[in-house]
């Protein structure tokens, strides 16, 4: 396992650049690769016998599964380790099983399954494995007549998925698992495992220069804040302030979490020097310090900052004297803090705007993550765990995060409804339904009904170039994206690409524009913006509300 969590990491750049549309934050391998993170941190503390090491691969990927891909590979690797764990004798018929196993629990994780995905790519590995396994062959011969099918299966994706054929990619998920049987082969055969063959992300001599044209259009700022400064701190709870004063004067992106002495700290800064001295300084204890050089590791960016942002599980009264988090980043105790009612909501948000916003509304438990940081199962499970309610209501505002979402229930004596937020904008909308006194039934049922009747749509910037139903698309240009319709705008400039998006959400009988602006939407451009429906679309309210949600300067939702 720890052999395939490594050749994740290597490729997960890759294998998110395989995502059907060209954002910048596809994240299918960021959460395969966590994941598995989560799987070898549980083997770090199981003995080496057959049967713990079977329980640790298990509950490890379950409770640190990470997005939809990350719950298929959960589903993966407990079926195999289900069959391995009981298994008499080693060998190919033995392996071959649990490949069956593992696929036909990959099935039964999805409510509709789709061909042409990861689940055609491990059926076929299954099937070719038996058939191997029952002509005689052996483990390492079984392995690669296995690989084979399965990267026959990768390929042919395209052409059971029109989506993957239009957007010129494989399946990403089936990418991924490829790496399971590369990883297998090389612990049994020796094979060498694969190099990146994938374009692992724009060089940071391209992202440079599309956030300079960016700039020079009054759309963008260009960071030039060189390190990623991450690390435990032991400090007085007094001293917190004049901390987080210092670290302001030398950075940006700082992000402080935790409590009673014990705080997880991350900054964008060029002084590392000056980021670990200033809590010395005022007597803090640094401990596991990680220093990031994002000039040189620029594909890795988002991966390496939300090891930093994500891992806790944040609420809305951080600051109400919650204890310390433990390992997966929950706060022990700070159930007490909130106060009493018989539902709360547990949202996930991606910007520290979104997270003030929704402590506004009504949010009891704010999980910090989105796209590229999809909160694990465990990090679910801890915030629902702390609300100070028997009854508790998710938003997870991204479809990759409601798989994750869906399995909070089962692990928890709490009255637990999931409301299938994609977006932002619909958890505003979702949150005017919430009734803290109310059952979890009673708002899963009306905060779902609210959020249905929101009609959203987002702003980024391609990464490569790719066909689309609203033209070709370059990397460098802004995309406006609609959920079911995909890419409906493309343009050179942001105004122009916000126009476009909005001339197709809003539709007649709409009455509200809600604008969520992101950490690269400018004043100017969003005062332009509300003119523009003022002119265009007299009948349209606007609400502006700042998200500070990163890589999307715009977020949209037209009630």
């Amino acid at each position: 396992m720890i052999i395939f969590r490594d050749t994740m990491r290597k490729h997960a750049g890759g294998i998110n650049r395989l995502n059907v549309y060209p954002v910048p934050d596809g994240d299918t391998g960021t959460n395969m690769s966590r994941t598995l993170d989560a799987v070898v941190a549980e083997l770090e503390g199981a003995s080496t016998d057959l049967d713990k090491t079977c329980e640790a691969i298990s509950h490890g990927s379950l409770m640190g599964a990470r997005g939809n891909s990350g719950v298929i590979l959960s589903q993966i690797l407990r079926g195999m380790v289900s069959t391995l764990k009981s298994a008499k004798t080693p060998g190919a018929p033995c392996v071959a099983e649990a490949l069956k196993a593992a696929s036909a629990a990959a099935y039964e994780a999805v409510l509709k399954p789709i061909e042409g995905t990861i689940l055609t790519v491990a059926r076929e590995t299954a099937e070719a494995a038996t058939r191997a396994a029952n002509d005689g062959a052996t483990l390492a011969a079984m392995l690669r007549v296995a690989r084979a099918a399965g990267q026959r299966a990768l390929d042919n994706t395209p052409e059971q998925l029109p989506v993957l054929k239009d957007a010129g990619v494989v399946d990403a998920g089936g990418a991924g698992f490829m790496l399971l049987l590369d990883s297998a082969l090389h612990v049994v055969d020796g094979v060498a495992l694969p190099e990146p063959t994938y374009d692992d992300g724009p060089s940071a001599e391209q992202l440079e220069k599309v956030a300079l044209r960016q700039a020079s259009d009054g759309t963008a700022d260009v960071s030039e804040l060189r390190y990623e400064v991450m690390f435990f701190l032991g400090l007085d709870d007094t001293k917190l302030k004049k901390f987080k004063n210092a670290w302001g004067e030398i950075g940006d992106s700082i992000v402080v979490v935790g409590g009673d002495g014990i705080y997880n700290c991350h900054i964008h800064t060029n002084d590392i020097g000056a980021a670990i001295e200033a809590p010395i300084a005022i007597g803090g204890v640094p401990s596991k310090i990680r220093v990031t050089d994002l000039f040189e590791e620029v594909a890795e960016e988002h991966a390496m900052r939300e090891a930093g942002i994500a891992a806790p599980s944040l609420d809305a009264n951080a600051d109400q004297g919650q204890t310390a988090p433990d390992r997966h980043g929950a706060r022990h105790g700070a159930q007490s803090a909130l106060p009493p009612v018989t539902c709360a909501v547990v949202a996930v948000a991606s910007g520290d705007g979104l997270a003030e916003l929704f402590g506004q509304m009504g949010v009891h438990g704010v999980v910090t993550g989105g796209q590229t940081m999809n909160p694990s199962t465990q990090e679910l499970l801890d915030a629902v765990e702390h609300m100070n309610a028997t009854q508790v209501v998710i938003l997870p505002n991204n479809k990759n995060i409601i798989p994750v979402a869906n399995k909070i229930d089962e692990l928890t004596k709490k009255d637990v409804r999931v409301v299938p937020t994609c977006s932002m904008p619909e958890a505003l909308a979702a949150l005017v339904a919430y009734d803290p006194e109310a059952s979890a039934e009673h708002n899963g049922s009306q905060m779902s009904r609210a959020a249905s009747s929101v009609a959203t749509g987002e702003v980024t910037t391609a990464i490569r170039d790719a066909n689309s139903e609203a033209g070709q698309v370059h990397a460098g240009d802004f995309i406006g994206l609609v959920r079911g319709d995909g890419v409906v705008a493309v343009g050179k400039t942001l105004d122009s690409t916000c126009h476009d998006l909005l001339a197709n959400l809003i539709t007649p009988g709409r009455e509200l524009l809600t604008i969520i602006t992101g950490e690269q939407a400018e004043a100017t451009c969003t005062a332009d913006l509300i003119a523009h429906v003022n002119a265009v679309h007299p009948q349209i309210s606007c609400e502006v509300h700042f998200g500070g949600q990163p890589l999307y300067p715009y977020l949209f939702g037209v009630e």
